[in-house]
């Protein structure tokens, strides 16, 4: 009998944040005045991530995602991401980072006021 290999494959959580990485640096090539990128994830799995500039404006066209789809979800199409189902957001900075007062500036103007922890 033939010892098998221990393979470890990728699961579909690192897959999609390896997916999100590869897509946010691809906004941020095509937006020179960007200094982050916003993302918002939905509960069905749809992404919409946007470049952000140091006065929290957009520094890029919205894009919308799902990872290993062809286009957006049906609801997603419906709705364009309704704010009741997202599930996570934030800023994925440029370095250096903006300091922690212009952070929470842009985060408010970009993503609204939400409780820090």
């Amino acid at each position: 009998m033939k010892n098998k290999k221990n393979i470890k494959r990728p699961n579909s959580k690192m897959v999609a944040e390896k997916n999100e990485k590869a897509m946010i640096a691809g906004i941020l090539e095509g937006s020179p005045d960007g200094i982050g990128v916003a993302v918002v994830r939905l509960e069905c799995g749809c992404r919409k991530m946007a470049a952000v500039d140091k006065e929290g404006e957009p520094a890029s066209k919205v894009i919308a995602y799902r990872d290993s789809a062809m286009s957006i979800c049906d609801k997603c199409k419906k709705d364009h991401g309704d704010f009741s189902r997202v599930t996570e957001a934030f800023i994925e900075w440029v370095e250096p980072e903006p300091d922690e007062a212009a952070k929470r500036k842009i985060e408010i103007k970009v993503l609204g006021n939400y409780p820090q922890a």
